[in-house]
C-alpha cells in the first residue's frame, strides 16, 4: 500500500494539503505493517496517524483510549466527516454493547474506540476475537509505563490481549509525553523495535510558555481573563477546595466558568464538561482529573494556579492549549507553598520508596523550571532529552525587565552552603543566612559560622526564593529525595572565585493570548455555535478556529475555493459549504458597500 493513497485521503477526507511533521513517517510504517511508537506533542496530529490507515485497511482499527469523553468527541468528529466509527464503554448498557458488536461483525464500522479496562474482560476479548482487527492503536501510551506520570495498571493487560487476538493485529502506540525511560518501557511491553520509534520532538511552536512569580494569584487570573474575555481556557488547581474557591471567584465577577473534579456528582461533572466543550462556558477550573484526551481545539490558554507534581504532567496539561495550531499561552503561577502541598501528596501516597524517591526528583525539576531565567521551552525539551535553541517566545525569552546584579548575595549563599559542608537543605541555609535562632541552629552550633546572619535584614522566604533561582540557574545542585541537601556546582565555584557575575531580573503583566479576532471570524464562530447546538456536537467538531481563520483569509465564495480552506474535505463542503459561504458573501458585500461609501465621501 503506497503513501499516495494516504495523501489522497488526507486531502479529500480531512482537507489538508500536507502531512504535519512525523505523520508521513508514522503512516508509512503502519502501512508497511510495522509495529510503531509515535511520540508527538499534543496538537501534533496523532489521531490522523491511525485514522488514515484505518480508511485504507480492509479490516477494523481498534483505538484504545483512556477517557469516555475523548471517545465520544472523536467518534462525533469522524461521523461528522462521513467516517463510520463507534465506541464501546461503560456509558452503554449491555444491550447497546451487544448491538454494536453485532454491527461490528457485520462490517458496519471502520474504527472502534474502547477503554483499556474493557480488555481486562475475558468476555470482551472473546467478542473482539470475532472481529477482523487489523490495527490496534493505543492512545496515551505512556500510561503503560510504571515510570510514566499517569501509570494505569489496566494498560499492562494490553500486551497479553494483543497475543490473544486471533488476527494478531499490528500495534501503533501514541503519546505526547515520554521521557527516554518511558519510551523504552513502551517499546519493550508492546514489542516495538527501537528503529520503529518516530519522535518529532516535544517543541510546540504555537505555545507560548510563561512563569509568573511573586504575584497575587487571584488578581493575576482576574486581570488575565479580563484581557482575554470570551476566549476558552483551562485553569488547573491541585485540590478540589481550590477549584471550588476559584470557580466561585470567577462566577462572582460574571465570568462564565464551571468546576471539574472527581468529587462532583458524575452528572454535574458531565454537564460542566459538555458546557465547556460546547462553548457555553469559557473557563473550566479543574483538578488534573480533567483533560486527558479532551479534544477541544480552540483552548487559547491553560493557567496552572497551583504547581503540578511533575514536568510531564505540566507539559501535557499545558499542551491542551492551541491544539488547532493557533498562538496560545501556557502559564504556571509559582508559589513555594504549592511545592509543600505536592510534598504532602507524595508523603501521603502509597508509593514504594523507589517511586517516592522518583516523585521527589520530579518535583525538584518543576521547581528548577519555575526558577530558571533561561528559555522555558529549552528547559522542558532538555528534560525530555532533546537539545534545542531558545524558542524566542516564552516569558523568559521575551522578558524586557531590567536585570539586577546579585553577585554579592549569590556569593553569600554559596559560601554558606560550603561552610555547611553540603549537609543541609534550602531551609537550614536560609535560616543560617537570616540569623534564625531555633533549636536546630543551636543544636548544630550553626550560629558560629561566619555566614550566620549575613542576610539578617531579609525574610527567610526571600532567601529561599533566591536559593531556588540559583539552583535553577545551575550554581547550586539539590541532591537527594525527600530531604534534599544543597551543594555548590562548578559554575558556583566560578562565582565564589569572582570569575562570574550573576544577574537576576526584577511582576509580569498580563497580555492577550492571541491576536484580536476579526468581525467576520466572530460571525463565523456564532454560526458554528448555532450549528453545533442543532446537531448536539461540540463546535470544534464542525470546524476548528484555525479553519475559520483560514476562511477569513481566503474569503471563499465557490465550492472549489471552499475546498482550498485548511481542514475542509468533501464531506464538510457538502454539509456546511453553502451555509458558511453565504455568511462570507454577505460580509464581502458589506465591506464593498462600506468601501464605496468611503470612496464617494472622499471625492466630495
Amino acid at each position: 500500500m503506497d503513501l499516495a493513497a494516504a495523501q489522497q485521503v488526507l486531502k479529500t477526507t480531512f482537507g489538508y494539503d500536507e502531512f504535519r511533521p512525523g505523520q508521513r513517517a508514522v503512516i508509512e510504517q503502519v502501512l508497511a505493517g510495522e509495529n510503531t511508537l509515535a511520540i508527538m506533542p499534543t496538537g501534533g496530529g496523532k489521531s490522523l496517524c491511525y485514522q488514515i490507515p484505518a480508511l485504507l485497511f480492509r479490516g477494523l482499527t481498534v483505538v484504545v483510549s483512556p477517557l469516555i469523553s475523548l471517545m465520544k468527541d472523536q467518534v462525533d468528529a469522524l461521523n461528522d466527516n462521513g467516517i463510520a466509527a463507534t465506541f464501546i464503554n461503560s456509558a452503554l448498557d449491555q444491550q447497546e454493547i451487544n448491538q454494536r458488536l453485532q454491527e461490528l461483525r457485520a462490517g458496519d464500522y471502520t474504527l472502534l474506540y474502547v477503554a483499556p479496562e474493557r480488555l481486562d474482560s475475558d468476555y470482551f476479548l472473546r467478542a473482539l476475537g470475532q472481529l477482523p482487527i487489523e490495527l490496534l492503536a493505543i492512545d496515551e501510551a505512556h500510561c503503560i509505563s510504571q515510570w510514566g506520570h499517569d501509570f494505569r495498571p489496566s494498560y499492562l493487560a494490553l500486551s497479553t490481549a494483543i497475543e490473544q487476538l486471533p488476527t494478531h493485529p499490528q500495534v501503533l502506540a501514541l503519546t505526547a509525553t515520554a521521557t527516554e525511560q518511558v519510551a523504552t518501557d513502551i517499546r519493550q511491553l508492546l514489542n516495538i523495535a527501537a528503529d520503529n520509534e518516530v519522535n518529532t520532538g516535544f517543541a510546540r511552536d504555537n505555545l507560548n510558555l510563561a512563569v509568573v512569580k511573586d504575584q497575587d494569584t487571584d488578581r493575576y487570573i482576574l486581570d488575565y481573563l479580563k484581557a482575554n474575555q470570551g476566549e476558552a481556557g483551562i485553569i488547573y488547581a491541585s485540590t478540589r477546595k481550590e477549584v471550588m474557591r476559584l470557580t466561585a471567584l470567577l462566577q462572582k465577577r460574571a465570568i462564565k466558568a464551571a468546576p471539574y473534579h472527581a468529587g462532583l456528582d458524575p452528572d454535574v461533572r458531565r454537564q460542566n464538561q459538555e458546557d465547556f466543550l460546547y462553548d457555553r462556558v469559557d473557563v473550566m477550573v479543574a483538578t488534573n482529573a480533567f483533560g486527558m484526551g479532551i479534544d477541544k481545539s480552540n483552548v487559547r490558554f491553560v493557567i496552572h494556579a497551583q504547581v503540578p507534581g511533575t514536568l510531564e504532567a505540566y507539559y501535557q496539561e499545558a499542551g491542551r492549549a492551541g491544539r488547532d495550531g493557533l498562538s496560545s499561552e501556557a502559564i504556571l503561577i509559582f508559589r513555594p507553598a504549592d511545592i509543600q502541598l505536592q510534598h504532602y501528596f507524595i508523603d501521603e501516597s502509597e508509593m514504594d520508596d523507589e517511586h517516592r524517591h522518583q516523585a521527589y526528583k520530579k518535583l525538584q525539576a518543576v521547581t528548577r523550571y519555575a526558577n530558571t531565567q533561561g528559555c522555558l521551552q529549552q528547559f522542558i525539551l532538555k528534560y525530555f532529552g532533546e537539545d534545542s535553541e531558545p524558542c524566542g517566545r516564552c516569558s523568559n525569552c521575551t522578558d524586557q525587565r531590567e536585570e539586577k546584579d546579585i553577585t554579592t548575595a549569590t556569593q553569600q549563599v554559596l559560601s554558606c552552603v560550603v561552610r555547611l559542608h553540603s549537609r543541609f537543605g534550602k531551609g537550614v541555609v536560609a535560616q543560617v543566612l537570616t540569623g534564625a535562632n531555633n533549636q536546630r541552629i543551636r543544636d548544630n552550633h550553626l550560629s558560629e559560622l561566619s555566614t550566620y546572619g549575613l542576610m539578617a535584614g531579609q525574610r527567610q522566604k526571600t532567601v529561599s526564593d533566591l536559593i531556588d533561582f540559583l539552583t535553577a540557574a545551575g550554581y547550586l545542585q539539590s541532591v537527594g529525595g525527600q530531604f534534599p541537601t544543597l551543594t555548590v556546582t562548578a559554575s558556583g565555584v566560578g562565582v565564589l572565585k569572582g570569575e562570574t557575575q550573576v544577574y537576576r531580573k526584577t511582576a509580569q503583566t498580563v497580555k492577550q493570548a492571541a491576536p484580536e479576532n476579526s468581525a467576520l471570524f466572530e460571525q463565523l464562530r456564532t454560526l458554528r455555535h448555532q450549528l453545533a447546538e442543532e446537531q448536539q456536537v461540540p463546535p470544534f467538531v464542525i470546524f476548528s478556529d484555525k479553519t475559520l481563520h483560514s476562511m477569513c483569509d481566503l474569503m471563499p465564495e465557490t465550492d472549489d475555493d471552499f475546498l482550498k480552506v485548511r481542514g475542509v474535505g468533501m464531506s464538510k463542503l457538502e454539509k456546511y459549504g453553502e451555509t458558511f459561504m453565504a455568511t462570507i458573501r454577505a460580509a464581502a458585500r458589506e465591506a464593498e458597500a462600506t468601501e464605496s461609501t468611503a470612496s464617494t465621501g472622499s471625492v466630495q
